[in-house]
């Protein structure tokens, strides 16, 4: 007997096309009730994401910073786990970064320079996310929990660090400077990947890489495998002989590298200096990412590239037409709410 077709409007591209536009739809009358026209904003919207090479380089920079924290989600999603700390891993990255870079000796190459501040974040991330997991096979306590409630101790330390001149604040000349870190030396900067006038930096590479490289590993290694079989049953893996402790934490500690290495990536691109809020929420898109590309990591470059541009439109969408540049972050969120919401209807339909 065969078995009937499924609709084509169930396909989930239907599905995230009609997710797609309902969002459009709303963003539409977000343009109208600001007072401007749907011509006008989608002008400024394109013109804020394609019209220059700064408008692009800067694009790029930070899908590539999604793509890492969305990259890290999936890995520990793979294990069954939910990482939402990315954005307290990405500000202990971000200050390690800081602090590694400031250490530099002079007359450091460049080559060495960046390594140490890329290695320095990652690593501080991925200590930042172990202490979850380390919570989690120890003591059974919630990764959600621990690494939502960690979130909030990055920023602290954000926050501490850039006050305190016995940290990394830059000293204090007068009553208007800025509590920030000196500027990163020379030799801690990412370099270029095209011409001066855009900003992207070879941290669109290594987003792209990390990508590669992890799609390899869930899906051609023995060790994806074994995050499958951990993500799909715990007790079956646990009879199989699996160490599933160790493939948990693991998978948390590389899910809090990437974001750590996010973080000092950031650092390492102008203004090149540590600053409160110097994270943007990207911590919190980054989550959002992994959650749309459901465990694909052609998905997450997808995403994070569409993500990127429309967050850099949205700046001049504010600009050049006076819409709130938060109305693109309503239409993202409202496009994974309707994702979500139709996923969930798509499960119980027959």
């Amino acid at each position: 007997m065969i078995a009937p077709l499924t609709p084509s409007w169930r396909h989930p591209a239907a599905i995230a096309s009609l997710a797609a536009l309902a969002a459009a739809g709303a963003g539409l009358l977000l343009v109208i009730g600001a007072g401007a026209t749907p011509a006008a904003a989608g002008g400024a919207l394109i013109e804020g994401m394609f019209s220059t090479p700064y408008a692009i380089g800067s694009s790029l920079n930070t899908a590539a910073v999604l793509a890492l924290i969305a990259t890290g989600f999936t890995v520990a999603h793979r294990a069954g786990l939910v990482n939402v700390g990315g954005e307290g891993q990405l500000c202990a990255g971000g200050v390690a970064g800081a602090a590694a870079g400031l250490a530099l000796p002079a007359g450091t190459p460049p080559v060495l320079g960046v390594t140490a501040v890329l290695a320095a974040g990652c690593a501080a991330g991925a200590l930042w996310a172990w202490a979850a997991g380390l919570l989690l096979v120890r003591r059974g306590t919630s990764e959600v929990i621990t690494t939502l409630l960690l979130n909030f101790v990055g920023i602290g330390l954000v926050s501490l660090a850039v006050h305190e001149e016995a940290l990394l604040r830059q000293p204090a000349t007068s009553t208007e400077t800025l509590p920030q870190s000196a500027p990163l030396p020379e030799a801690g900067r990412l370099p270029l990947l095209g011409p001066a006038d855009s900003p992207a930096t070879a941290i669109v590479a290594v987003a792209l890489l990390a990508a590669v490289v992890t799609a390899l590993v869930l899906h051609h290694s023995p060790t994806g495998l074994r995050l499958r079989a951990v993500g799909h049953s715990r007790p079956a893996s646990l009879r199989l002989g699996a160490p599933v402790d160790r493939l948990r934490a693991g998978s948390l500690a590389v899910a809090g590298g990437l974001a750590g290495l996010a973080g000092a990536a950031l650092m390492a691109t102008a203004p090149f200096v540590l600053a409160e809020h110097f994270s943007s929420g990207y911590g919190f898109s980054g989550l959002v990412v992994g959650l749309l590309a459901r465990g694909s990591l052609t998905a997450v470059v997808g995403v994070s590239l569409l993500f990127g541009f429309l967050t850099n439109g949205g700046i001049n969408l504010q600009l050049a037409s006076q819409v709130p540049a938060s109305s693109v972050q309503i239409v993202q969120s409202l496009l994974v709410l309707f994702i979500a919401a139709s996923m969930l209807w798509k499960e119980k339909r027959p």
